[in-house]
């Protein structure tokens, strides 16, 4: 009688120290999203607070037609989890300098990786036109041909809404070969001559990846040439460009000769 009775004071004197402890280490319960709402539905200021924005800064973007409408749930307009993922890149492509024209065009191709892949150098530093004069050291006349000759574009042409040090390299390169002894006018028309090839060039080059070129493909294989391509656009782009670096020295290389062996005065640009 006395053991049982000393064996139950011992348990119930065990039972509530071990109940406070459990309470104490028992780490929270973490709910699955459609407990917390992102599933069942968000209210503008709830996807506010998730993605880190305001209320009036997402109305803007719908306005935009940047994000697409929120559902309907009785009384209520509510968004999901697509909303909440769109806002988050569209963050990341402000984050890139991307003008929000641009933001639009890119938010609606379905192939992210080939939206990486073209636009992968785009960010960094940004400057006015007035900022690129001042730091080439190139006088404005000379900059505004170069503009004029479709040289150095406005960046709106590129989705951007400033230039960048891509801009900037190439005024500063532009006026160390006026250093050298090239005139205003040679530069201008070096410009040009580049800008227009270059400009016929790659319309051919998007024209085989948009339709397949003159190629005679199937649907399939065309569309899996597409898929391929996109998926692998960072890989590829920086050896499109190490084609074009070597078709430029063999080409110069190849018509100076032609030129010296019919007896044509010419300096190599």
């Amino acid at each position: 009688m006395l053991s049982s009775l000393v064996t139950h004071v011992t348990l119930n004197t065990r039972t509530g120290p071990l109940e406070t402890m459990a309470e104490i280490t028992t780490p929270p319960t973490i709910q699955p999203e459609s407990q917390t709402g992102l599933q069942t539905g968000l209210r503008i200021d709830d996807l506010a607070q998730r993605a880190g924005l305001t209320v009036d800064t997402i109305r803007y973007y719908h306005r935009e037609g940047l994000l697409q409408p929120a559902e309907r749930c009785g009384r209520n307009n509510v968004f999901g989890p697509e909303h909440l993922e769109r806002l988050e890149r569209i963050k990341a492509l402000q984050g890139r300098r991307f003008s929000l024209a641009a933001i639009r065009a890119l938010l609606d191709e379905r192939r992210e990786s080939l939206v990486d892949g073209i636009f992968a150098d785009v960010g960094g530093r940004s400057y006015t036109l007035d900022e690129l004069v001042e730091r080439s050291g190139i006088d404005l006349d000379l900059v505004e041909a170069l503009r004029a000759g479709g040289l150095l574009r406005d960046p709106v042409e590129y989705g951007r809404d400033a230039y960048d040090g891509d801009d900037l390299d190439l005024l500063r390169t532009m006026a160390e070969l006026h250093a050298l002894g090239l005139p205003p006018q040679a530069l201008v028309e070096l410009g040009r001559i580049y800008a227009d090839g270059i400009e016929a060039t790659q319309r051919q080059v998007i024209e085989l990846f948009a339709t397949g070129g003159d190629l005679p493909w199937s649907e399939a294989e065309l569309i899996a040439f597409q898929d391929d391509a996109a998926n692998a656009a960072t890989e590829i782009l920086p050896k499109a460009r190490q084609l074009v670096d070597y078709l430029h020295h063999r080409t110069i290389q190849r018509l100076t000769l032609g030129a010296i062996e019919h007896g044509v005065d010419t300096a190599t640009p």
